[in-house]
């Protein structure tokens, strides 16, 4: 049974759908824990003092992970683990041996430092918090540094293997991580307390990595650590890699700001942020992020070779059904923002002041869900083409974009009673206790909105015509979804008067009823307007589960 599992976890996977299907699987499955993950907490703690601490304390570590973590990371090694195969194996040895010896030294060094001056850090990134609170935060950061370490490691692991076409034990990880989360929520959390959350995190990213330890000894590409590191390799991908690391890991400093303003707004509002957050997320790691990790390989290896309509063709075949997939997604998200909430949250302290404020923060950032989706397959693509120039300047501009919108807005609300009005009215929560949090989530969805614009014009100056072959999916998706959107927001209304929303299962009732309805009207209205996406994701869909003979894809420019 166990030579079975290694089996399955050992197995290929080829296509662009195929690998974006199984991601968008396991990261569906991943998000599922990641709900329940959140409803414990939610349960446990409501939006509260407590669970802000928690938050809060998982900052310097994700901060650690997104910048150094992620120079190990499948984005920025793919491209290099595809050139030292084309050279031979002993290349691709002493690029692995190189890199962990390097990144395990940089990563412990760092890590050392912070945990040594963690109080006095936090107390400068949390100004909000009381000398107990920040107390807390710092010990568990110390705790919670151990999470990089095993996450970055678990990185190089997971570049190798997708760069090997073995995409299950890859998406298996975030699922194991969340379930390590889950069992410290449950059994650690009253023997330990806050700690116990944070001893939880790291045997979740134990997890993350020895999922993957069978597919890495199988492919015989385990690291050692080396004592003669090829320093001009490293010399090289530093290079390279230093304005991508940064890239992909601004939005996280941006948010890591955005929490520190919420440390001075009232009491609950990093809580409410990040479930609004993780909510959001959903769609994004389903669709966004498998899309254009599943593109990511096939588009190194064609720009590598030489093949350049194959590049564009794969790129627009991804962004055509990241599109088809999120901004539904978005119109769902806007409508029924609420009735999701109530959900996945809404028990025990989470009450419905939390749940009002949480879905308003929701609907703000499900409004810049396709500029982040397309972000992400953008900045994969330019990398997978070694230009690092530009989409470094843009994320750059960005995430001092995101930072100084989400800081107007916050003043404009706070000094503007119009203003304040305005926004409270538009998302139903007026004089709701710490409304000034929605405007981080408005601000992140203005500066996501700029990168988008700026990274697509880059894109098309390179690749002209781009916009010409997307455009027509694109306005058919959009009509579709508002037409989605209409007719969900029609059956809410006409349901209410007849289901009732005191309980759990007449919200889960109305809510189902109500995207049902809306998700027929769209899958119609693509029908009517011939969308050639759908008959291809129905027959993939088809061929995987049905195991019956594929719709192919199209993967013309036309």
């Amino acid at each position: 049974m166990v030579e079975a599992f290694l089996k399955i976890l050992r197995r290929e996977t080829s296509g662009l759908h195929e690998a974006a299907f199984l991601l968008g699987f396991f990261a569906l499955l991943s998000q599922v824990f990641a709900l329940v993950r959140d409803k414990l907490l939610a349960s446990q703690f409501g939006a509260s003092a407590d669970l802000d601490l928690y938050y809060a304390a998982f900052r310097i570590p994700d901060f650690l992970f997104v910048t150094l973590g992620s120079v190990v990371s499948l984005s920025v090694l793919i491209p290099f683990i595809e050139r030292e195969t084309l050279r031979g194996l002993p290349n691709v040895r002493r690029f692995i041996d190189s890199i962990f010896t390097v990144f395990l030294a940089s990563i412990i060094a760092i890590g050392a430092i912070i945990f040594i001056f963690s109080p006095t850090i936090t107390s400068h990134l949390f100004p909000g918090f009381s000398v107990e609170s920040n107390s807390v935060v710092s010990l568990m950061t110390r705790i919670l540094l151990l999470s990089p370490v095993l996450l970055g490691i678990s990185n190089l692991f997971g570049s190798l293997a997708q760069a090997n076409n073995r995409f299950l034990v890859y998406a298996l990880s975030p699922l194991l991580y969340n379930f390590g989360i889950i069992l410290g929520v449950i059994f650690l959390y009253k023997p330990f307390g806050l700690y116990g959350l944070a001893i939880g995190v790291i045997f979740g990213a134990m997890l993350h990595l020895l999922i993957q330890v069978p597919t890495i000894l199988r492919l015989h590409l385990a690291p050692r650590i080396t004592f003669k590191p090829d320093l001009a390799l490293i010399k090289e991908i530093a290079y390279l890699a230093l304005p991508r690391t940064i890239a992909l890991s601004v939005s996280h400093i941006a948010i890591f700001v955005l929490v520190s303003f919420a440390t001075l707004m009232a009491e609950g509002s990093i809580t409410v942020f990040n479930f609004a957050w993780n909510l959001q997320s959903v769609p994004l790691s389903i669709f966004g992020v498998s899309y254009s990790l599943a593109a990511f390989p096939a588009l190194s290896r064609l720009y590598i070779s030489g093949e350049k309509d194959a590049f564009l063709a794969k790129f627009i075949a991804s962004a055509k059904h990241i599109i088809f997939w999120i901004i539904p997604c978005t119109a769902l998200f806007i409508v029924l923002r609420a009735h999701i909430v109530r959900i996945v949250l809404g028990s025990g302290e989470f009450d419905w002041t939390d749940t009002r404020l949480t879905a308003a923060v929701l609907a703000l950032f499900a409004f810049s869900l396709v500029f982040q989706a397309m972000v992400l397959l953008c900045i994969r693509g330019l990398y997978a083409m070694g230009s690092t120039g530009k989409p470094f300047y843009i994320t750059i501009i960005s995430g001092f974009s995101i930072i100084a919108f989400s800081f107007l807005f916050w003043k404009l609300f706070e000094q503007i009673p119009s203003f304040k009005y305005f926004v409270e009215a538009i998302m139903k929560i007026p004089d709701i206790t710490g409304s000034s949090v929605a405007t981080l989530a408005l601000g992140f969805s203005s500066g996501s909105f700029l990168e988008a614009v700026l990274m697509w014009i880059y894109f098309t100056k390179i690749w002209k015509g781009a916009s010409t072959l997307l455009a027509r999916s694109f306005v058919q998706v959009v009509s579709s979804s508002v037409i989605l959107g209409f007719v969900s927001y029609l059956s809410l209304k006409f349901f209410g008067q007849y289901i009732t929303l005191d309980t759990f299962w007449g919200v889960f009732s109305q809510t189902v009823i109500s995207a049902f309805l809306g998700v027929t009207a769209w899958i119609a209205a693509l029908t009517l307007l011939k969308n050639k996406e759908l008959p291809i994701i129905a027959g993939t869909l088809k061929e995987r589960f049905w195991r019956t003979k594929p719709t192919s894809p199209d993967t013309s420019l036309v």
